[in-house]
């Protein structure tokens, strides 16, 4: 059974998913840009560099706390929710359920794909085959069940996420240090310190391919995301946010405050300040950038819900939402600039940089597909990367979904 909870999609595209998408995006390019880094040794389990001083401490303190673990799970979420957006355009269009469900897989199985080929190719930490994978289970299994139903799935793998935490947070401080740290061994490779670059291309893909699954399906942020997004897109909240506002307040104070505060632990272990193993408070930054990343979300619709009345949204924002609606094209657009500047077969300016310099980088690129993305808006076209998706996906029927450009 097909569910609507509220009337269908308003013709005009919403503002709030696409401002939120296109800042969502400078935190993508802040927080994967350390992984580009090579040379000096990291922390255990992150690509921060360890026993940093100066400009880097503030650095990594402000990116360990506000950006890390939250970044990614606001992706998701942005992500489910396009996914109903989708759907429902579709069956608006006249399209039968079977056939925009279908629509959405083959979406999803090309995702991986394009996934695959940018980890093989430029970045070994992509996410687009995680959510792919995730996107097609979610279409699968939960796309046509009620909200209570995905209300009762969601609790259902928080309480276990919660319960993974607090367990892991018990050994990490009750084992004595030794024992602890022994647990985990290896550290993350840095990969972009391989000199020749098709070298390089199987290690990426090697590294990538585990990483698909873990972070798609096994670590639980990303399904409750997905499904806490399917949630929300059926009420309307992020195309109505004036409507919601009261909500959206309160799921950004405590889903931020909860996000910040739950990372201190993190922040703590990373500079020595609190002596436990580096992996100890991981599962606790992963839960609490959950919250994080859904505050972030509401942060981001209540912004939009500014210009809700239809005043004119200014130049930053009308470049934040072109950045939105080409989101896949920019998103691959980082990795096209950080990859040959930074890595060993390229520049190898990874090797140099510390990491506030590469903070600046990352601004540097988000802005450039900024620039790109608001020529594209100008010229009323898709990015590269939704064309060719869109081609893909729709190969072999005709296109009733609602152009993306203008």
């Amino acid at each position: 059974m097909t569910i609507h909870d509220d009337p269908p999609p308003q013709r005009q595209r919403a503002v709030a998913p696409d401002l939120a998408r296109g800042l969502m995006l400078l935190f993508i390019a802040l927080a994967n840009v350390p992984w580009f880094l090579y040379g000096a040794p990291t922390a255990l389990t992150s690509a921060h560099r360890a026993d940093a001083t100066g400009l880097d401490v503030v650095w990594q303190t402000i990116a360990i706390v506000a950006i890390d673990g939250r970044s990614y799970p606001l992706f998701a979420f942005l992500f489910g929710y396009g996914i109903w957006q989708l759907y429902t355009r579709q069956q608006a269009a006249g399209v039968d359920e079977k056939s925009a469900r279908r629509l959405l897989q083959l979406r999803h199985l090309w995702m991986i794909v394009f996934g695959g080929v940018h980890a093989a190719l430029l970045w070994q930490g992509d996410v687009l085959g995680a959510y792919g994978l995730c996107g097609l289970i979610m279409v699968w299994l939960f796309l046509r069940r009620q909200t209570a139903t995905l209300r009762r799935w969601i609790i259902g793998l928080f309480t276990m996420l919660a319960i993974a935490t607090i367990s892991g947070s018990v050994v990490g401080l009750l084992l004595p240090m030794e024992e602890a740290a022994a647990m985990v061994q290896p550290t993350v490779p840095q990969l972009a310190g391989t000199e020749s670059y098709l070298d390089s291309i199987l290690p990426r893909f090697l590294f990538w391919s585990p990483l698909v699954v873990a972070q798609g399906l096994l670590g639980f942020v990303v399904p409750i995301a997905v499904l806490l997004a399917i949630v929300c897109a059926r009420r309307r909240i992020l195309e109505s946010p004036e409507t919601h506002r009261r909500l959206l307040m309160r799921t950004a104070v405590v889903g931020i405050a909860i996000g910040w505060l739950g990372a201190v632990p993190a922040a703590l272990v990373h500079h020595g300040i609190w002596e436990l193993p580096d992996w100890a408070p991981t599962l606790l930054h992963l839960l609490t950038g959950l919250c994080g990343g859904i505050g972030y979300a509401a942060l981001f619709g209540l912004i939009a819900a500014r210009f809700a009345d239809g005043r004119s949204p200014g130049a930053l924002v009308g470049g934040l939402t072109a950045i939105g609606k080409r989101s896949l094209s920019c998103y691959l657009v980082q990795s096209v600039i950080f990859a040959p500047l930074l890595a060993a077969w390229g520049l190898g300016l990874g090797a140099t940089l510390t990491e506030w310099q590469a903070a600046l980088i990352a601004v540097a690129a988000w802005l450039v597909s900024m620039v790109f993305a608001i020529a594209l808006e100008r010229a009323g076209k898709r990015g590269p990367a939704e064309w060719l998706l869109r081609r893909l996906a729709y190969r072999g029927r005709r296109s009733s979904a609602t152009p993306v450009a203008r």
